[in-house]
């Protein structure tokens, strides 16, 4: 069903479901201490042992004396060690014919990526994060076989253009990085089906050429400085989440229609003041948030419970930073401030999309509780 649910602060959503948590967490651990006391626990138990023993074709000499069942037998245990051991065996293996795809890095000890790399063509996947890495070698196009890069929470300020020879890359993440532009190259990995630029704050546009991404399933450019959505996205024909949260947005685009199949958009803290029409159009879409303090003006039937998508509406008033900072403090703080918010609002969202149903509304209620 269409709802819109106003929510007048994100940090007392936190607060709220950090309450829950603390309750159902006593309330476990007293069901627990019941439980323990109980004798129907014992027998719960001892059926469940029996049956387990019967499973695994163990005598039942071996575990029961007189009539009596026998818990604290370790055949079970015994067995298990067993079983766990060759399961170990088999994942090690398993893991070591993996990780010879895979390359990860991790550290701010990292300032560069080491010179054996250069020879690891055959790498499939980069998992590298938290380094002070700046640079992505040139070399890079040596790796063919790749299709994940993974490389968030670095200290990238560009992508070489030779990101294109990529033919079979799947993933890119450069989130919370220091990138100001994306190389147009990028365009050329016409496999390509998630794309993640989040958290770089200095993005202010996408090259055009991106247009030629017609598998990307998913986007993910917000906390940056788009004053539009780029027009490269709106020719994404595949594209099923939108994240253009935490921008410079005034307006959307009129043709924010031709992403047909789209399910998932987000665009909460920007300076919209009214949402088009065009949106009704967007038969797919299941879920859209975006902040309603600058909203004047919205189709009703965003909020029309015949149809299947959640509106949330965003009452957001964040904190002023008054405190005298330098550019750099004041980037980083920034920077784990939208990583903050942005590892909330995910949890949030992904609670909203596993429920049935949402509250019509919420009583208005001022709260002085902030992050």
């Amino acid at each position: 069903m269409g709802h819109k649910v106003v929510v007048f602060d994100i940090s007392v959503v936190r607060a709220l479901w950090e309450t829950r948590v603390k309750k159902h967490k006593a309330w476990q651990k007293k069901e627990a201490e019941r439980l323990e006391k109980s004798a129907l626990e014992k027998i719960k138990e001892e059926w469940n042992f029996v049956a387990e023993c019967r499973r695994k074709g163990i005598p039942q000499a071996e575990y029961c004396k007189n009539g009596f069942v026998d818990t604290s037998v370790r055949l079970l245990e015994r067995i298990e060690r067993r079983s766990l051991a060759a399961q170990s065996a088999l994942s090690k293996e398993r893991d070591k014919r993996s990780s010879e795809f895979v390359f990860e890095l991790s550290g701010d000890h990292w300032k560069e990526f080491p010179d054996s790399l250069k020879e690891q063509t055959h790498l499939k996947e980069w998992h590298i994060s938290n380094t002070l890495i700046q640079i992505i070698p040139k070399y890079i196009e040596l790796f063919q076989a790749m299709r994940i890069l993974d490389l968030p929470k670095n200290q990238i300020s560009r992508l070489p253009a030779e990101i294109g020879c990529l033919k079979n890359l799947k993933e890119l993440n450069v989130s919370f990085n220091r990138l100001k532009s994306i190389p147009p190259e990028l365009g050329d990995c016409e496999n390509l089906e998630k794309l993640d630029c989040s958290g770089n704050l200095e993005l202010t546009e996408l090259p055009f050429e991106l247009s030629n991404l017609k598998q990307v399933s998913f986007v993910d450019i917000s906390a940056n400085k788009f004053a539009s959505v780029p027009i490269c996205v709106l020719r994404m024909s595949n594209l099923q989440w939108l994240d253009i949260s935490n921008n410079n947005l005034n307006d959307l685009p009129q043709d924010i229609d031709r992403l047909e199949g789209l399910q998932t958009f987000l665009l909460y803290k920007n300076k919209l003041t009214y949402l088009p029409y065009a949106l009704l159009n967007l038969k797919k879409l299941t879920l859209l948030v975006v902040s309603g303090d600058h909203l004047v003006e919205l189709p009703t039937a965003l909020c029309d419970s015949s149809t299947p998508l959640k509106f949330v509406s965003l009452k957001d008033n964040p904190l002023e930073n008054t405190q005298c900072q330098d550019g750099d403090e004041m980037m980083e703080s920034e920077r784990d401030r939208q990583h903050f918010d942005k590892e909330f609002m995910k949890a949030y969202i992904e609670d909203l999309k596993e429920r049935d149903s949402v509250p019509s509304y919420t009583t208005k209620v001022s709260f002085s509780l902030q992050l």
